[in-house]
């Protein structure tokens, strides 16, 4: 007879119960990285000067919080929409971070037979949410040099007819912006067919291109943005805009009250000391500069092109390379596994100017 916490009869509930195609993944992996110099996650590594710190949590001190969230979501709403200078004839809704955003545009999509697209490598969540909400995944491998392959998305397209197709620009892991004459006939492409295309623009403040005001000339194609990369990575609040009459219909699968009341208001403060932030994204571009041109330095190690804050490597032995670094107190991502063109690749985040001194260091002990 099973007993209430025989593990057995549990294991038994959770095959009979739960799907199967869940129980055979894996959850998303975030590395411990306490006691490192952590260079992992693409965070903005400063924070906000002492006054503005004392600023900020007075202002949060003074929400209701007993409250569920009401007129800020449209406030800062409204602000986004200034700050970004959203095209005219387009709107704007938030979300809990990108991803929620991704779910929720894979809950709009499900129709029958529905597919997503994505270049590969790329952003997991595509894909993940895609497959949770019982959509068919469809990954078009990258160029050699991380390129879209132009005839290979075209065909992918003819064939399966996607409902959504993910362009992250920059793309995540690689880094690089994808050329604009191959994206311009995808967009095509996917407009004749009668699907929409999403532009994931999560590094947009270290980018030197955008899609935003294009936009508005594309009524089937979207942009996607984050305050994560900003320097609100643990707010987790994120956007997605678009022509009007489509936003509005995302917008309802949207979770009531799915930012909260604090997200909002320290949102709203960031936008309003944009400047300072703006401030912090110029550091990071000279150091992105500043750190390529020390990993070019280095033999054996091959530094590819970067629009975003982060930089992907290729070194003679990944693995050696990680736990060497992470020996040496410098936490960075090892992606080789992430997919074939990505052999022997780690991924660095571009930090503060003595991070990025350590991390170079360290990757030069460990070669």
């Amino acid at each position: 007879m099973n007993t209430p916490n025989d593990p057995n009869a549990l294991n038994q509930r959770l095959q009979a119960t739960l799907r199967q195609d869940v129980q055979s993944m894996h959850a998303y992996a975030i590395q411990p990285s306490a006691g490192f110099v952590k260079l992992d996650a693409m965070e903005n590594p400063f924070r906000l000067p002492p006054e503005l710190q004392r600023e900020l949590g007075e202002r949060l001190a003074r929400v209701a919080i007993n409250r569920y969230p009401g007129a800020g979501g449209a406030a800062l709403v409204e602000a986004l929409s200034k700050h970004i200078g959203l095209p005219a004839g387009c709107a704007l809704t938030l979300g809990n971070g990108s991803d929620e955003l991704i779910d929720m545009l894979s809950v709009v999509c499900m129709k029958p037979g529905a597919k997503v697209l994505a270049p590969l490598p790329g952003f997991v969540m595509y894909e993940m949410s895609a497959k949770l909400r019982g959509l068919e995944f469809v990954g078009v491998p990258l160029t050699a040099d991380f390129q879209l392959d132009t005839d290979a998305m075209l065909a992918a397209i003819a064939q399966h007819r996607p409902a959504i197709t993910y362009i992250a620009y920059p793309n995540n892991p690689t880094a690089n912006l994808f050329d604009d004459a191959a994206i311009d006939r995808i967009v095509a492409a996917v407009g004749a067919q009668q699907g929409f295309v999403v532009f994931d623009e999560a590094y947009q403040p270290f980018s030197s291109r955008t899609w935003m005001q294009r936009m508005a000339a594309h009524p089937h194609v979207m942009v996607m943005r984050t305050l994560s990369k900003f320097g609100l990575a643990g707010v987790r609040l994120g956007y997605l805009c678009g022509a009007a009459a489509l936003v509005q219909e995302v917008d309802k699968v949207r979770p009531p009250y799915n930012v909260s009341v604090l997200n909002a208001e320290a949102a709203l403060f960031a936008l309003e000391h944009a400047d300072e932030y703006e401030r912090q994204a110029g550091i990071l571009r000279a150091e992105r500069a500043r750190l390529q041109a020390a990993l070019a330095a280095l033999p054996g190690v091959t530094a590819f092109p970067s629009e975003a804050n982060m930089v992907l490597v290729r070194v003679p032995d990944s693995a050696a390379a990680f736990a060497g670094m992470k020996a040496r107190g410098v936490l960075v991502k090892h992606i080789a596994g992430l997919h074939p063109l990505l052999k022997n690749c780690l991924r660095l985040t571009v930090g503060a100017p003595e991070e990025n001194d350590q991390m170079i260091q360290a990757l030069k002990a460990s070669l």
